[in-house]
């Protein structure tokens, strides 16, 4: 199903809080240009918690269209109300894109069981491919293994964005069941790898998207000391993007380089001074400057 690096790209703003579709287009068509697998817009990189619905359909048909069928394009469309999700995965199809990206619902914290049924209700209305996203650190809920397994039998549930940060995790999604794993955490991505995911959902990738997909190919092509190189090379990377809240440091990194500004949409705010020149010292040794 999904392979190599999807980045969870950034909304970028204008000073005003607006969408600056202009310095999207120019993101969207770099991604492409530097060997990127696929987009994933409107995810919790790109700040949807704080885009209205008008500005998230907005931005989901602006990323299908721009990118016209290059890549796949997997548009987040998760909420912790159903019909939200159901509405959001409605349009996204009717929008054209390839599938959706769909997080745990957050705040309510369902059970297996409402977790399931959730999943179910958007996958029966609308037939798109899903994307299950498993962020317990956001969403206060962890998807065990087995319910990951459960939902696996739903023809259109395809695929899961794995972050709960556990390698082990993985390794018993893989056993239970032949759903397609990807990584959502950077820092594990070769190690999940290892045991059978086939990629990774990447903030790293809105800065070093040539080395990220560089990496998940020698990891797929079973060069994993090719793999393992790149790793290395970006651990630093992976860990600065987290110095604090994603997408604060992303935010700011990918405005040094000069493709957006660094405006975020409250409660959010830019990366603190002191903390900038952690960042620049890694964007500096990786030459993305």
């Amino acid at each position: 199903m999904y392979q190599g690096s999807f980045v969870a790209v950034v909304t970028p703003f204008k000073d005003n809080s607006e969408v600056d579709f202009e310095a999207y287009g120019r993101l969207l068509d770099w991604h492409v240009d530097q060997g990127t697998n696929g987009l994933v817009p409107c995810g919790c990189t790109g700040e949807a918690a704080t885009l209205s619905h008008a500005e998230q359909k907005e931005c989901i048909r602006f990323a299908v269209e721009r990118v016209a069928g290059r890549v796949p394009v997997i548009a987040g469309t998760g909420s912790n109300n159903t019909r939200e999700a159901v509405e959001l995965t409605r349009f996204a199809k009717e929008a054209g894109a390839d599938g959706a990206l769909l997080i745990t619902p957050y705040y309510n914290k369902p059970t297996a069981e409402g977790q399931i049924a959730h999943y179910r209700a958007v996958a029966e209305q609308v037939d798109l491919p899903i994307m299950l996203y498993n962020v317990p650190s956001r969403t206060g809920t962890n998807i065990a293994p087995e319910t990951t397994a459960t939902l696996s039998t739903i023809k259109n549930i395809v695929s899961i964005k794995e972050a709960a940060g556990s390698v082990d995790q993985v390794s018993q999604i893989v056993k239970s069941c032949s759903i397609n794993v990807m990584s959502g955490d950077d820092s594990l991505t070769l190690p999940m790898m290892a045991v059978g995911a086939s990629g990774v959902v990447s903030v790293a990738a809105n800065v070093a998207p040539a080395k990220v997909a560089a990496l998940c190919a020698h990891a797929n092509n079973g060069d994993f000391a090719g793999a393992r190189k790149i790793h290395l090379e970006l651990l630093p990377l992976f860990k600065a993007l987290f110095i604090e809240t994603n997408p604060m440091p992303v935010k700011a990194a990918l405005a040094r380089m000069g493709f957006i500004k660094n405006v975020l949409r409250l409660p959010l705010t830019p990366l603190r001074e002191q903390m900038w020149p952690k960042l620049e010292a890694v964007l500096t040794e990786l030459q993305l400057l």
